[in-house]
């Protein structure tokens, strides 16, 4: 009796799932359950049943602990290990594979063809690809930089970013779009297996827009105008309304290399405007601290809509810019713990 008092508990309250099943197979054995609907129930073989009854019998409480042993010792050593994992990072085609991405079933076929390995099943390959922190990833890509001023440049940024001078403000500067009228794909929470459908387009008749943009650093506030053309004639008459918002500060203009900013006009503008343009080094728009926005802006006011107008789209724009500043703050901290604040940092390295 005090023993099966015992079992009960033990099927309660173990959180070990090898002495769960244990238990459960004596206590059955116990209350006269044949072996066979035994191991139907514990989903088991009726020899691993009888085993467990004769521990149990032998050896009592003891028999429904595991006894780990630890496992097969390994058949690959370290060695011959780390050369796989480096050999699963190489492209093929500079082994001489004619195939320019490696499945697990062609490098376990390379592995043995090469002498690495004996034998080597995709299971265990998988493993030791695993152990030594090689995952399947898609590939990227990047631009590096090739501006012969890059760190100058950036420093002058990041200069501005941490420490705005006191006479004047400093505000980020770019065009987002072109703001096509399209249907967009979103996230949003919904039943499992019943996602969100969206039309499909095949013509678009209503032409683009583009956003024309700028970031206060002291406030943190998005201004924005929204036109037909982002050429040098709309960028500069945008300077102009940004030169009115503040008529008595000189202002920093961070901004890319795009054509219509550097155009003589707008440059000859705004020198005689108290204006100065901080332009980032080629192919760096990282540097520049609006892009975030953009992508918080596409992603929370454009990503899942349908907008069959651009006075809709354009509506739902401005809709979460207002929601957006009424919660804004100062800009600080740009990319404080990165490489780019290193004294050491490297030209052209990502």
């Amino acid at each position: 009796m005090a023993e099966g008092q015992r079992l009960q508990r033990v099927n309660r309250t173990a959180k070990d799932r090898v002495r769960l099943r244990r238990a459960m197979v004596v206590l059955a054995s116990a209350q006269g359950w044949p072996v066979p609907d035994i191991a139907d129930l514990a989903q088991v073989s009726q020899r691993y049943v009888r085993q467990v009854i004769h521990d149990f019998n032998e050896t009592g409480f003891d028999a429904l602990d595991p006894k780990w042993s630890g496992g097969a010792s390994k058949t690959i050593d370290d060695t011959t290990r780390t050369k796989i994992c480096a050999i699963a990072g190489c492209d093929p085609q500079a082994l001489d594979q004619p195939f320019s991405t490696w499945s697990l079933t062609k490098l376990c076929d390379y592995l043995i063809k090469t002498g690495v390995v004996a034998a080597i099943s995709r299971e265990t390959l998988r493993r030791i690809l695993h152990d030594g922190g090689i995952t399947w990833q898609t590939t990227k890509t990047w631009k590096a930089s090739n501006d012969p001023e890059f760190l100058p440049k950036m420093r002058r940024v990041l200069d501005l970013y941490d420490n705005p001078p006191p006479d004047g403000r400093v505000i980020c500067v770019d065009e987002f779009g072109p703001l096509n009228l399209m249907p967009r794909k979103g996230k949003a929470w919904r039943p499992v297996g019943r996602p969100v459908r969206q039309r499909a387009t095949y013509t678009r008749t209503q032409g683009v827009r583009h956003m024309l943009a700028t970031l206060d650093l002291a406030t943190g506030r998005l201004a924005y105008r929204i036109r037909h053309r982002k050429r040098w004639p709309q960028f500069l008459d945008f300077l102009k309304v940004l030169r009115r918002r503040w008529p008595d500060e000189r202002l920093y203009l961070v901004m890319d290399n795009y054509g219509p900013h550097k155009r003589p006009e707008v440059r000859a503008w705004c020198a005689a405007n108290n204006i100065e343009l901080v332009y980032l080094p080629t192919n760096a728009s990282w540097l520049n601290w609006i892009e975030c926005e953009f992508t918080a802006l596409r992603y929370f006011a454009l990503n899942g809509t349908d907008h069959r107008s651009h006075a809709e789209q354009n509506a739902a724009i401005a809709d979460y810019v207002r929601w957006r500043n009424a919660r804004a703050r100062p800009k600080r901290h740009f990319a404080i713990n990165s490489p780019i604040r290193e004294p050491n940092y490297m030209i052209n390295v990502a």
